[in-house]
């Protein structure tokens, strides 16, 4: 590139002082000559931002006074930083030295592309994607996400099959890249998720505004995953289906919302009654708590539901059920899916 926009790749901190220690040397080693490195602290009470002040004097830190979550954190962290490009990357991923350069490149050469995503594989094995986000996301016409490259708990081998860049309908919050007029004109993430999902949520709103998401995968991270929360937590099953009826509410035309939340609510019993099966009362309470908070919030998300061109946001949602594909029809990879059912 003959002009090289300033990127702020900013990392959100709590409690993280062994994953900073252990990924910031990648990072901080970046090849890109107009870079600015911020670790955003979200009230931790470990000695991760006195460890980055010491090793990392030229990292600029900004404080939370609390844990607002990924959410909430970032929101008001990106307030104070000004950058032509916001990288918000996990603490738990390493880099490779080049990895800035192609994503800002098909930004750069795309106007309407307001966030893309590198492609994401795992840290502990690495020739295979990782969970959150491997080669870009989707979701299915019941808000479902799932991705190249990850099909529920099947993940994918990194083959080169999913090598081209193209639009995706959202990009993992592990390492996301959008530009900065495009965050503040969307309104960033909203706060209320807390955590998970809201990456999905904003890339939706993206798409109603016009803009498209991309992934590049030229660009390559390794994620190591469930670095705040595992993958089998109770709090993590409620965040992401009270988010996942949230997203609906907000983005949906309203006649498909109302079909669509009256559908997933059946889909989410039968996951209620499979985790009692399975003894994981803690789960099966989650859900039902979910569903709880998504009818208190009713009038505070319905406030939310902005004037856009609908229309606009289907594009990239699978028309059918993913699960009914992966668990019926035994198609575990993306590359199995009817193309012809994306809008």
């Amino acid at each position: 590139m003959n002009y090289y926009p300033k990127v702020a790749v900013v990392i959100l901190n709590w409690n993280g002082r062994f994953f900073l220690e252990k990924f910031l040397p990648s990072v901080y080693n970046t090849d890109y000559p107009h870079i600015e490195f911020v670790v955003g602290d979200n009230g931790s009470t470990d000695d991760s931002v006195a460890f980055v002040t010491a090793n990392y004097p030229a990292i600029r830190i900004l404080r939370n006074e609390c844990n607002l979550g990924f959410a909430g954190g970032y929101n008001e962290i990106l307030k104070h930083v000004q950058a032509d490009y916001f990288v918000l990357l996990n603490s738990d991923v390493e880099v490779t030295p080049y990895w800035i350069t192609p994503v800002i490149e098909l930004l750069e050469s795309q106007p309407d592309m307001a966030a893309a995503q590198p492609k994401i594989r795992s840290y502990y094995q690495r020739g295979y994607f990782e969970h959150a986000g491997a080669a870009g996301g989707f979701i299915d016409y019941y808000g479902f996400p799932f991705c190249r490259g990850r099909m529920l708990q099947v993940v994918e081998k990194d083959n080169g099959q999913y090598d081209d860049a193209c639009e995706v309908f959202w990009a993992s919050g592990a390492a996301f890249f959008i530009k900065r007029n495009c965050w503040e004109a969307s309104g960033g993430f909203d706060a209320d998720f807390f955590a998970h999902m809201e990456e999905v949520d904003l890339c939706w709103r993206l798409k109603l505004m016009g803009y498209r998401i991309g992934v590049c995968p030229q660009s390559v991270v390794y994620h190591v995953g469930g670095g705040t929360l595992a993958a089998a937590n109770p709090t993590k099953t409620y965040l992401n289906f009270r988010n996942s009826l949230f997203m609906m509410q907000k983005n949906l035309p309203l006649m498909d919302a109302c079909w669509v939340v009256f559908a997933r609510m059946w889909i989410d019993l039968v996951a209620l009654i499979h985790f009692m099966v399975q003894g994981k009362f803690s789960d099966a309470w989650a859900i039902s708590r979910s569903h709880q908070r998504f009818f208190l919030d009713f009038f505070k998300t319905a406030r939310k539901r902005k004037r856009y061109n609908r229309s606009f946001g289907k594009k990239g949602i699978y028309q059918g059920s993913f699960i009914w594909a992966f668990y019926v029809q035994r198609k575990t990879h993306f590359n199995l899916l009817n193309s012809k059912r994306f809008l």
